[in-house]
């Protein structure tokens, strides 16, 4: 389910909003717990500006939900089934990272599963999670080639491999190949 734009800008804007509501944090105590500045969250939120990934993963980690989290809607039925067509699509506007939302949303499952895309010679920069101690995932890659750099290792992973690793790690997604990168990650929550 590829959406608009404009589309994804408002329903970014109406999540970050509800989840800053639901903990109760003020702008500032957003700002200071993600490190993003206090006038971009307001931006964010009233829909006038596109967060990359690494600014949406920052806000997350502050919120305590993961990526898939926040891209599910409440008004997302509950249930065992994610049909492709209804599966939600997100694309990072500094590198054109995309980002399919696979597992079937608001379930009980401490998995999570996300198909990515990530064009030639893009990088996206994850910070270590410190507060997310127990969080795993997988990268499979299953076209091109991906640099991941872990805890100052880097790996270069080519079709079929798989790379384990701490979300509490900073971690390096870089495409270094001329053609796309086309891998899942399988985010293991921990303890629900």
């Amino acid at each position: 389910m590829e959406i608009e734009t404009d589309q994804i800008d408002t329903a970014i804007a109406e999540r970050l909003k509800a989840l800053r509501g639901r903990r109760s944090l003020t702008l500032d105590e957003l700002s200071n717990r993600s490190g993003v500045s206090r006038a971009m969250i307001s931006r964010i939120e009233r829909g006038e500006a596109s967060p990359t990934a690494q600014l949406l993963s920052r806000l997350c980690a502050a919120l305590d939900v993961t990526l898939s989290t926040f891209f599910a809607s409440e008004r997302d039925e509950k249930g065992p089934l994610a049909r492709r067509a209804e599966q939600p699509i997100w694309r990072d506007p500094e590198t054109g990272y995309e980002r399919r939302a696979v597992s079937p949303p608001q379930t009980a499952s401490r998995i999570d599963l996300v198909e990515v895309e990530l064009p030639a010679d893009a990088r996206v920069t994850y910070p270590p999670e410190t507060g997310k101690a127990g969080m795993s995932q997988h990268v499979w890659l299953f076209s091109g080639v991906l640099e991941m750099t872990v805890a100052n290792v880097t790996y270069r992973l080519a079709p079929g491999d798989c790379l384990y690793m701490s979300i509490s790690e900073g971690h390096v997604f870089h495409n270094t190949g001329d053609a796309a990168a086309h891998y899942a990650v399988v985010l293991d929550r921990g303890r629900n």
